[in-house]
């Protein structure tokens, strides 16, 4: 993703941001930034799974961020349509084309119910507006959309019709991706079979029926919850995987600007060193003036240059770790200046241990993360300074260029006689 859509995105989430805090109504408690911000981390998921373009990836987020702004303006009822006029108005702050505002718009429109998608970031957004169905906080989640749809000026629901509404709902809904079919689609139809579980115990009168039916339920419980556990554990893996891969992204994306930035500093600076010696130097001898000039400029460019090539110069250790190593869990097998130095058998050691211990693993991913934003942080120093070099050095060498031309001709125009 490009630096500019990186920029946008950020912009995006802080707009949304500002906007479900301070103006959502205390009466919404389903669709809040809470919410939003889950779709976000879904559509994440979906993105990754399927591998859609980045240009894809970058109008779906911006689609998720804004799918439920149109609640701000305190109409439930067709928030999509305020949702795509606050999109619209933000894209249009940022001069983004007509086609990606039309995908964009098209991503809020599918998640009305019912969905109708028809392309593939329109299939991840639907999916992505209904995941919680198929995970562990459906129950939570209701509760808060039955509280919500009450508090907003509906009327009072048992929980028989409550119950009766959600089995109608999971039975005509269905997941558009691969992923929501495999993976959240059984979870789902596990929902639903509690559901009707429980409205089939309600319609039995005899009591020996109702406690065999609580028998069951109970078994189903049981092993329902030791398959949300399973499941809670998988999710909880699949975030953090998200969490470090989202922050390897951005490390990358900040370095290679960081290298492109620098080139181009380096580049110039060439340029024009080049053009003073093939064109200047002679002149050096028969116009003593120049030199002062000439000679800041060369300090200028060849500093700006030395500083450039510091912010991209790479640094590699040793490379080599021993079992002791990794038994006190010392060595970050992530990074490759760790191990370039080692024997194959040796590696692959090291990494068995490492992939066997979760905290092991974790860490190593942690240092990993941390290690990258210092070698960042240096690099970003030396390219700022190379800036600054460049920039305040050129106002000098301009200044020293006036000087030169400018005094000696104002000396002789007042010179008396």
């Amino acid at each position: 993703m490009g630096e500019n859509q990186i920029l946008i995105l950020q912009d995006a989430q802080a707009q949304v941001t500002e906007l479900l805090q301070n103006k959502l109504s205390k009466s919404i408690r389903f669709h809040t930034l809470q919410h939003t911000q889950e779709v976000v981390a879904a559509c994440e998921l979906l993105a990754t799974s399927h591998q859609i373009s980045e240009d894809d990836r970058f109008a779906l987020l911006i689609a998720a961020w804004f799918h439920d702004t149109g609640y701000s303006t305190g109409e439930a009822k067709d928030h999509e349509s305020a949702s795509i006029q606050i999109a619209t108005d933000f894209l249009n702050k940022h001069s983004v084309n007509e086609e990606l505002k039309k995908r964009v718009i098209d991503c809020i429109n599918t998640t009305r119910i019912p969905q109708n998608p028809t392309t593939t970031i329109e299939r991840i957004i639907a999916d992505a507006d209904l995941f919680h169905l198929g995970t562990d906080d459906f129950k939570e989640k209701s509760r808060l959309l039955k509280e919500e749809l009450i508090e907003s000026g509906g009327k009072d629901l048992s929980k028989k019709e409550w119950r009766n509404i959600n089995i109608r709902f999971l039975e005509n809904h269905k997941y558009f991706t691969a992923y929501g079919r495999e993976k959240l689609q059984p979870v789902k139809e596990t929902h639903l079979a509690e559901l009707n579980g429980k409205i089939n115990a309600d319609m039995k009168p005899d009591k020996k029926e109702k406690e065999k039916q609580k028998d069951k339920e109970k078994i189903a419980q049981e092993a329902a919850e030791a398959k949300k556990k399973k499941e809670k554990e998988s999710q909880s893996e699949r975030g953090i995987a998200t969490v470090f891969r989202i922050m390897a992204q951005n490390h990358s994306a900040l370095s290679q600007m960081a290298d492109s930035k620098a080139n181009i500093l380096i580049s110039v600076n060439s340029i024009i060193l080049s053009i003073i010696i093939s064109s200047l130097f002679e002149k050096l001898q028969t116009d003593t003036r120049l030199q002062l000039p000439v000679a800041l400029i060369v300090i200028v460019c060849v500093a700006s240059i030395i500083f450039g090539i510091l912010a991209t110069r790479p640094n590699v250790s040793g490379g080599t770790f021993t079992k002791e190593d990794i038994s006190n869990k010392k060595t970050n097998l992530l990074f490759f200046g760790n191990f370039h130095n080692m024997s194959l058998p040796d590696y692959e050691w090291g990494m068995t241990e490492m992939l066997g211990d979760k905290d092991y693993l974790y860490n190593s991913m942690i240092k990993d993360n941390y290690f990258l934003g210092i070698v960042l942080a240096k690099k970003y120093r030396y390219l700022r300074l190379a800036y600054n070099i460049f920039m305040y050095g050129l106002v000098l060498v301009i200044i020293a260029f006036t000087i030169v031309f400018a005094l000696p001709n104002a000396v002789e125009v007042y010179t008396p006689g």
